[in-house]
């Protein structure tokens, strides 16, 4: 699947085979890239990745990587504690062909929240109605448990993200799971979340949620499953970026991976 193929309403996401893990075992990651949380796997490519770190507690390591990985993290988990996996890519372009694409995938996302009247902005901006670029960006984290998996996320500094509020390893979770979104270093208030939840049997969920005045979201969970959640922001492209990509459009992606024990 190319780019511009996986473009429209794909999430790129880290998965993993095993999420609680002891210190000084193999850490294998899939760096994926599909829909409704199943996908093709990524392989490692230093010029697609703007950032690929290991965060537990205050201690930051930079992954490492050989091209063409796969799956692309290949390591040994590092001592006790919630571990944080944070994932930034380069930007990449996708072409809409017809205006009807790219409003069902305007509509999918709720980019709405962002530019509410989308159709009369064209218009009012003289934009083209097809064959037009947009012009996106992913940034994904993951919650893995190591031993005693104590900890906490916090926010990492990525444009869009979402911060885990809740320790899906050691904190009770009868109330939900509770996570907030920010872009820009602020929290994201009454915008959609999508959430994609994957029974043991690789059945998947899908709802929408939205975070609440404070940009934070409570996800009901099932223990023994895990979950993607997903959200996107729309804006124009600085003046720049446009020249580069020929792109009208600009997207961020924020998504978070983690599994609730049994």
């Amino acid at each position: 699947m190319s780019p511009a193929q996986g473009a429209f309403a794909h999430e790129v996401w880290l998965d993993s085979a095993e999420w609680q893990l002891q210190p000084g075992d193999d850490l294998v990651v899939s760096l994926k890239n599909g829909e409704d949380f199943d996908g093709i796997e990524l392989s490692w490519l230093d010029r697609r990745m703007t950032r690929f770190d290991s965060i537990t507690d205050d201690d930051v390591t930079a992954l490492q990587g050989r091209a063409g990985d796969i799956p692309a993290v290949q390591t040994v988990a590092p001592d006790e504690g919630l571990m944080v996996l944070a994932y930034s890519s380069t930007h990449s372009t996708v072409r809409y062909k017809t205006w009807e694409k790219f409003m069902s995938f305007a509509g999918h996302k709720d980019l709405a929240r962002d530019i509410p009247e989308v159709a009369l902005y064209h218009k009012a901006n003289d934009l083209p109605f097809k064959d037009f670029k947009e012009v996106y960006w992913r940034h994904s984290k993951a919650l893995l448990g190591i031993g005693d998996a104590k900890g906490k996320d916090r926010e990492l500094g990525l444009e869009t993200e979402f911060v885990a509020m809740s320790n899906p390893y050691t904190d009770d979770l009868a109330n939900g799971f509770q996570a907030m979104l920010l872009y820009q270093g602020r929290p994201r208030d009454e915008t959609q979340v999508e959430v994609f939840d994957r029974a043991p049997d690789k059945s998947v969920t899908v709802t929408r949620l939205r975070t609440d005045a404070g940009g934070v979201v409570t996800v009901p969970v099932i223990p023994g499953h895990t979950y993607l959640l997903d959200s996107v922001v729309l804006r124009r492209p600085d003046a720049d970026l446009a020249t580069k990509t020929e792109a009208i459009w600009e997207t961020l992606w924020a998504a978070m991976t983690f599994h609730v024990p049994q």
